[in-house]
């Protein structure tokens, strides 16, 4: 199976995640199903059905994690040697040719893109269009509204 790219930060919460899902979330799942099952009849407890139901819920992500953390391939942003280009875990401020508005923006993993706090994923056609290039650099990037272009104005690796 091929390795996903990852930060050290998205790989941290998945690790959180995880122990919360196991050592918070699992135990208290148990027991409403004990206090269900003490209540008596199981067909008739909306109690033990809802409680069944988190904890199948609970189990399905804790695997997922587990898979995703397994299947991650960890990369630090700091130890990139990539001569000023934009890779993986860089962080690119650009500068919409169009509108002259400046953005920054991270290269993050599919599961750690997040917009509103600049992380982008490593498959987004904006970051397809960036991956290779350097500061100086004007990547033509298709989007539902026509072809932007956006010239790379500084590439950190932070």
């Amino acid at each position: 199976m091929a390795k996903t790219p990852l930060t050290v930060v998205g790989a941290e919460k998945l690790r959180a995640e995880l122990q919360e899902l196991k050592t918070v979330l699992r135990p208290s799942i148990i027991a409403a199903i004990a206090e269900a099952r003490a209540h008596g009849d199981l067909s008739e407890n909306a109690e033990y059905a809802a409680a069944k139901e988190r904890q199948s819920f609970t189990e399905g992500r804790i695997a997922e994690v587990e898979s995703k953390l397994s299947n991650a391939q960890v990369i630090d942003p700091k130890l990139i040697d990539a001569d000023g280009g934009c890779v993986f875990g860089a962080t690119i401020e650009l500068e919409d040719m169009n509108s002259g508005e400046v953005v920054t923006y991270q290269i993050v993993g599919d599961d750690e893109a997040d917009i509103k706090q600049g992380k982008i994923s490593i498959s987004s056609p904006i970051v397809r269009a960036l991956i290779g290039k350097h500061p100086g650099d004007v990547a033509e990037v298709k989007a539902p509204g026509g072809v932007r272009e956006y010239e790379i104005r500084d590439v950190k690796y932070i």
